[in-house]
């Protein structure tokens, strides 16, 4: 397996890795041989992981053209999630006891490399910590709070930032552990047959009205799942639940991935699962994947600044520009000109290091395929709202005009369309997808992938009814008797 080390700027490395040479991590994301590198494992060294930062993309894109990336954007969101590190340090609680003394300080910081301290009081602890959290260099802060130790955060560890005396032993667990070691995640199980809701009272648009939860209750009620609705402010009874099923807009850098993690994480069968989440709200990782995997996407380009003049030419007009973590319309924007291009580019590059400019399609329709344990589960037409690009707009009061929509049996969908829907969503994994599509002749081109697809009463459930809920809580009880059985979730 090809291992690569990388980081923002190698020549600014202070350690030396025997045998392994440091690769430019803006190299690792555009240059076309790293993309179809097969089967390499990526240790992201770069200095921030942070949201939609260089070395958050390094790890993103690694999972989309299928390399092992350590640490995971799993990882690297459990690492900022006051819950997750609340839950490692419950199952912690009794090492903790065991290693820290009265006459430790209150407060103490233990630096850890691939699993390993330089001090061996702390190498049980460290190489516990790794399986939670791994990732090449990490600090752990610990405390001594309401009379018991506590995990109180946990933090990548720049290579800067290693002690001097400390650097041979980074550099030399380093090497070691590039050569072949092999990451464990533990896992829980669960035995209860509870179902919770999340969803949002207050949100503008969400993906089910109040209508729609109603019958999905009902529909759980009939395969005999208890079900109650809560909100973000419920996020410490998960405990108390087999599963969550998430009917809010989900986002990376928000609660309903924190708390589809932290579900995860205390055994729930869990849909929108944090994987999906991650995958489908970045446009950036969408495009990598769906273009690797041979599937029809529109002509797609992944914009940076170091490469924004030198794409300019390139460009077709209009089109579209598109912030990585865009939902509902919001963040997309179709550009006219090269001008216009560029004004926007600076607007998008200051949220994010990347951006991606996708070829326009015109079409009258867009097709979405609602997928749910990789089977099609409806299929509708959003139309585009009246003299509009896309299916929503707004008038000039600042209200939000729809385009109509149409639901058709699975069947009456062109097989084309449903086929791609199909691959595209396997790709993601086996949850509950809306796949968006436009139909070019008698060609299927994937636009995007959502999570947290819309099922709303009277849209998406106009053909099958009460069956659409019913088909959704039959896949919850079948995981959940699966997972309680100690068989692999399906």
């Amino acid at each position: 397996m090809t291992v690569l080390v990388v980081i923002e700027n190698p020549e600014e490395c202070p350690l030396q890795f025997a045998g392994f040479e440091l690769v430019s991590a803006r190299t690792y994301l555009s240059d076309h041989s790293f993309s179809n590198l097969k089967g390499a494992k990526v240790f992201n060294i770069c200095r921030s992981y942070r949201y939609q930062s260089i070395g958050y993309y390094v790890s993103l894109l690694a999972e989309a053209r299928n390399h092992k990336p350590v640490p995971n954007i799993t990882t690297i969101q459990d690492m900022k999630s006051v819950g997750i590190i609340r839950l490692v340090s419950e199952e912690l609680e009794e090492a903790l006891e065991k290693l820290f003394t009265d006459h430790d300080p209150h407060k103490i910081s233990i630096d850890i490399y691939f699993g390993k301290s330089q001090d061996k009081r702390f190498e049980q602890i460290s190489s516990r910590l790794f399986k939670f959290f791994p990732t090449p260099f990490l600090r752990a802060d610990f405390g001594f709070y309401a009379d018991y130790w506590q995990l109180t955060n946990v933090s990548p560890l720049t290579v800067k930032e290693i002690p001097v005396e400390e650097r041979a032993f980074a550099e030399s667990v380093a090497s070691e552990y590039f050569a072949g070691k092999k990451l464990y995640i533990p896992k829980r199980a669960v035995s209860r047959y509870d179902m919770a809701i999340l969803y949002n009272p207050d949100e503008e648009r969400p993906p089910s009205d109040p209508r729609a939860l109603k019958r999905f209750a009902k529909a759980a009620e009939e395969v005999g799942i208890g079900v109650e609705l809560i909100t973000k402010e419920d996020s410490n009874r998960l405990s108390e639940f087999d599963a969550l099923f998430i009917r809010e807009t989900t986002n990376v850098d928000h609660h309903t991935y924190r708390m589809a993690r932290k579900a995860v994480a205390e055994g729930l069968v869990v849909i929108d699962d944090p994987e999906s989440i991650l995958r489908c709200s970045n446009k950036v990782y969408l495009a990598e994947l769906l273009g690797r995997s041979k599937i029809n996407i529109p002509q797609t380009r992944i914009v940076h600044s170091k490469n924004l003049e030198a794409l300019l030419p390139n460009i077709s007009y209009p089109c579209i520009l598109k912030q990585p973590d865009s939902s509902f319309s919001q963040g997309v924007v179709r550009v006219e000109n090269q001008e216009t291009m560029l004004e926007q580019a600076k607007l998008l590059l200051k949220k994010s290091e990347l951006f991606i400019a996708q070829e326009y399609l015109p079409s009258e329709f867009d097709w979405r395929i609602g997928i749910l344990d990789c089977k099609p589960l409806f299929a509708c037409k959003y139309y585009m709202a009246g003299n509009h690009w896309q299916i929503v707009r707004k008038d000039k009061g600042g209200r939000e005009v729809y385009g109509k929509v149409e639901t058709l049996p699975v069947g009456k969908a062109p097989s084309a369309v449903v086929k791609t829907a199909l691959k595209a969503a396997n790709l993601i994994g086996e949850g509950l997808y809306g796949v968006d599509l436009k139909q070019i002749g008698k060609t299927a081109v994937v636009i995007e992938i959502n999570d947290n697809p819309n099922i709303e009463s009277g849209y998406e459930d106009d053909v099958l009814q009460d069956e659409l809920y019913l088909r959704i809580m039959e896949v919850f009880l079948k995981r959940i008797e699966n997972r309680a059985s100690g068989s692999r979730n399906a």
